[in-house]
């Protein structure tokens, strides 16, 4: 089952973790989701405002 975080400084930090496998973002007519797959764990980031979309997409590691 996925973790649903609120904080975008949450999954940051969770995608620059050792164990982070695959970081995806996902373009919605509504929204923007955030995944990030860890070896235990896989964490969902939903994100309504479009400015925040693109910080987001700035800040996620390569």
């Amino acid at each position: 089952m996925p973790h649903k975080t609120d904080e975008i400084k949450d999954l940051l930090l969770k995608a620059r973790r050792s164990d982070a496998n695959t970081v995806k973002v996902k373009k919605n007519k509504n929204n923007v989701k955030s995944k990030v797959r860890c070896s235990r764990y896989f964490d969902i980031l939903v994100i309504t405002a479009k400015e925040r979309a693109v910080k987001l997409k700035q800040l996620l590691p390569p």
